[in-house]
């Protein structure tokens, strides 16, 4: 269950809360919705409140990538989200939009000559769909940066060999590795 987030009258982040602490607050007018989108809720007094070290965990994958804020000190997931990522829309709008251009240029351009060399990358270039996957990470780390005071990030990076897999799934006796 994630927790609501909270701020208090000077707009200092504070521990996050169980929803029904949160919802007593409401009821009794100690506090106000501050946000809808990813709820956070403002407090009408100055609370004096320790600070505990938060982590940010990031699994990602190629359609879906896993977030949770967890407190370091008691391991409890203070909140917990998943991404899922545009890639596969971006890849097909891009080929839609090839070949509507193929088209065009077929059609009006009989006897041109093919122009491929006049496109140059610029250094740093990413596929559109592995950009859009990295900007979506970051911009979630700088929001929860805004409301969860994290103080590490940490990110499980899985390599595996595809061949491996189908090999192990195709065989009917196990694959032994040295």
């Amino acid at each position: 269950m994630s927790k609501i987030f909270v701020v208090d009258t000077n707009k200092t982040i504070l521990n996050p809360i169980h929803p029904g602490r949160a919802r007593i607050l409401l009821q009794e007018g100690k506090a106000a919705v501050w946000k809808r989108y990813r709820f956070t809720i403002i407090l009408k007094d100055v609370l004096p409140n320790p600070q505990f070290a938060r982590r940010l965990k990031i699994e990602a994958d190629a359609k879906l990538t896993g977030l949770a804020l967890v407190n370091d000190s008691t391991s409890e997931v203070v909140w917990a989200a998943e991404l899922e990522h545009w890639g596969f829309q971006i890849r097909d709008a891009l080929t839609k939009r090839r070949q509507l251009r193929r088209g065009r240029r077929n059609r009006k351009n009989r006897y041109c000559q093919p122009r491929f060399d006049n496109r140059k990358r610029p250094a740093g270039w990413l596929p559109p769909t592995l950009q859009s996957r990295v900007e979506n990470r970051v911009t979630w780390v700088l929001r929860l940066q805004k409301l969860g005071s994290i103080s590490d990030v940490s990110e499980e990076l899985v390599k595996f060999d595809t061949q491996l897999t189908l090999v192990k799934s195709q065989s009917k006796n196990p694959v032994h590795l040295i």
